[in-house]
């Protein structure tokens, strides 16, 4: 008996010796040089410079000329957006963009916030810092950064920053925000460099942190976001407060991973699966496999060969357009396939679509942009980050329409600390672009919760 309860004890010892071990591993990373030449060449500068947003009648003009020459494409009779982005109803977005779309009123709009870059590890970074304006007198704002996805860009979060920095509810927490663009993307430099994965972005983001003077703060991210934002908390976990995050697919697929798939569908109260889990999860096999290929041929493509399709978009406004848009319809809602017009303006506004779309095409980043997923896939599935679990506060919105579904049991899997999970009403990938509302809701509560914790 003895025995045998020693034995016990030495086991549950080993068990909770690993779980310790493995919580307290934290992510590793080494500082790069991006820029153009060496460090000894081009010494870092930590200054902090105001930018603006700025355009030009030469740069309207030769958007214009390129509109005026694209070569229409007739699609398929009744092909809806089957067949990728409609071409007559591209024609109307086109038509709206030449005579209708103002892009001087939306630069004023872009500046309504201030923007700033910085230079760190040898390449620009652009973001926004929006402070509360009507603070009560002895409270502090909590800072928040928020980072954006492909084909997105700090724009997605104008909807959501007021909602944040000047709260409706006087119970409501006063956000200080901070929205940086992801190297590569918008108006922040493009790595000269191969290379720079989402760690690297982490590393650079928290630097960014530290430059504005927090020793402490708030991460939210969605899309690549969401994996550089859970890389910045493996990197530092002391420093990142909490973690908020809308898309969680499993980074490595675990055995009970492995083990819902196979038997959830018929036990899932055993894997504490909802309908929602049962109705995301199992479709027809033929379906599943279907979907997947239909929705991931661009992260192929740029995934081996950003350049070479890049180079197209890079040089056509309406392809660009037609590309980029095609994924906020699709990823919005996958039953907007079914529509003439990719039910884009059921969510969107054409000025809100065509801004984000500017935002690519006057800073000529869509194919650093898309460069990105060649340096994050061309180094394998297995990378440190994907074994390494996230042990800061977490908090998970799952909005029904996104591209993968994570259930609770998943994202346990590598969040050790799940404060919330939540189901929204309504919404799909670009969460914080079209249920601002929503996105602002679960973080107050889950920052409110980690915030009383502490």
């Amino acid at each position: 008996m003895y025995v045998e309860l020693l034995g016990a004890v030495v086991l549950g010892a080993v068990i909770i010796f690993v779980l310790l071990r493995k919580n307290s591993e934290q992510l590793k990373t080494q500082d790069g040089w991006w820029g153009v030449g060496s460090l000894l060449e081009s010494p870092e500068d930590d200054s902090i410079r105001p930018f603006r947003v700025e355009t030009t009648q030469q740069e309207l003009e030769d958007l214009y000329r390129r509109i005026d020459q694209t070569r229409s494409f007739s699609s398929l009779e009744d092909s809806k957006f089957h067949y990728g982005f409609n071409s007559s109803y591209l024609q109307k977005v086109v038509s709206y963009w030449r005579s209708n779309f103002d892009w001087r009123k939306q630069v004023d709009k872009l500046n309504k916030y201030p923007h700033f870059k910085t230079k760190i590890e040898g390449i620009d970074i652009h973001y926004i810092h929006v402070k509360p304006k009507n603070l009560p007198e002895g409270s502090k704002a909590v800072p928040l950064m928020m980072v954006h996805g492909w084909p997105g860009s700090f724009y997605e979060f104008y909807g959501i920053l007021p909602l944040l920095t000047e709260p409706a509810s006087p119970d409501d927490i006063a956000f200080e925000v901070i929205c940086p663009s992801i190297p590569g993307y918008g108006f922040s430099e493009a790595p000269h460099k191969k290379g720079f994965d989402s760690v690297c972005a982490a590393r650079v983001f928290h630097k960014l942190m530290k430059r504005l003077g927090f020793s402490q703060f708030y991460i939210q991210g969605g899309d690549w976001g969401w994996l550089i934002t859970t890389n910045m908390a493996q990197l530092e976990p002391k420093i990142v407060k909490g973690l908020h995050v809308n898309f969680a697919p499993p980074a490595k697929p675990s055995l009970m991973v492995v083990l819902s798939m196979l038997l959830g569908r018929h036990f899932p109260k055993l894997f504490d699966f909802s309908e929602h889990d049962i109705k995301r999860l199992f479709p027809c096999v033929q379906k599943l496999v279907v979907d997947a290929v239909k929705e991931t041929g661009y992260m192929h493509i740029q995934a081996t060969k950003p350049d070479t399709a890049g180079r197209g978009l890079n040089d056509s406004p309406v392809g660009l357009a037609a590309y980029i848009l095609e994924k906020f319809s699709t990823w919005t809602d996958p039953e907007f396939v079914k529509l003439d017009d990719g039910g884009l303006e059921r969510k969107f506004t054409l000025d809100d679509l065509l801004t984000n779309v500017m935002i690519y095409w006057t800073s000529g980043s869509i194919i650093s942009s898309m460069r990105f997923y060649k340096e994050n896939f061309g180094k394998g599935l297995d990378q440190p980050h994907s074994k390494i679990p996230v042990v800061v506060p977490t908090g998970v919105a799952i909005f029904p329409n996104e591209l993968m579904h994570a259930p609770k049991l998943w994202v346990k899997q590598k969040y050790h600390k799940l404060v919330t999970y939540t189901l929204a009403a309504r919404g799909g990938h670009f969460a914080a672009m079209e249920e601002p509302e929503l996105m602002a809701q679960d973080i107050q509560k889950f920052v409110k919760i980690v915030e009383r914790r502490k």
